[in-house]
């Protein structure tokens, strides 16, 4: 067998390329490994992302006037709720602090 018949091996990232020891073909193949690593790691997930998106989009309807009340209606009813919490939390919290520091 010839050296220049003789198979490498190289890892990029997570890619496995077998390549001859011509430094030429490894340079060559070094970088479309890379590219295809790029495109698989950034690329095709963008690619994914905006087709799911658009997908999405074209589903969904606006809602009707007695949907959106009804949104409306629970989203202000749960900012109360939390506004509450927050407000006996502060409250509770003031004097312990007030123990606490000796203020």
């Amino acid at each position: 067998r010839n050296s220049s018949d003789s198979k490498f091996v190289l890892w990029a990232d997570h890619y496995i390329c077998a390549v001859k020891l011509n430094p030429n073909t490894f340079k060559d193949k070094t970088m479309s490994s890379q590219q295809e690593g790029f495109n698989e790691a950034l690329i095709q997930p963008l690619r994914q992302f905006a087709k799911d998106s658009l997908h999405l989009v074209k589903k969904c309807t606006k809602p009707d006037r007695k949907e959106f009340t009804t949104i409306a209606k629970a989203t202000g009813i749960g900012f109360a709720i939390m506004g509450f919490i927050g407000f006996f939390v502060k409250l509770v919290h003031i004097p312990i602090n007030n123990i606490l520091v000796g203020n």
